[in-house]
């Protein structure tokens, strides 16, 4: 397969996969397998959030309650 990039790009990837000791080929197709991998993980996230239970009504009320919660346990952990 041949693509056509631009000049700049190209010489930001040549660099980079030589700087992993990759051809650029190999360091193209890890990336390629990293966006996939990513893209699957966050799939699976979703899905397990949906699974999850009932949802919460989110309202400024909630979140004025989460962010007293977390700095109550923010300042007891830099008390111990």
């Amino acid at each position: 397969m041949s693509i056509t990039i631009h000049p700049e790009l190209e010489s930001r990837l040549r660099a980079r996969a030589e700087a992993e000791g990759l051809t650029v080929e190999s360091y193209l197709e890890r990336l390629v397998r990293s966006e996939q991998e990513a893209e699957d993980e966050l799939q699976s996230l979703a899905l397990e959030g949906l699974k999850s239970g009932q949802p919460s009504e989110v309202g400024p009320g909630y979140w004025e309650a989460k962010h007293r919660g977390l700095e109550e346990r923010l300042h007891s952990s830099n008390r111990q």
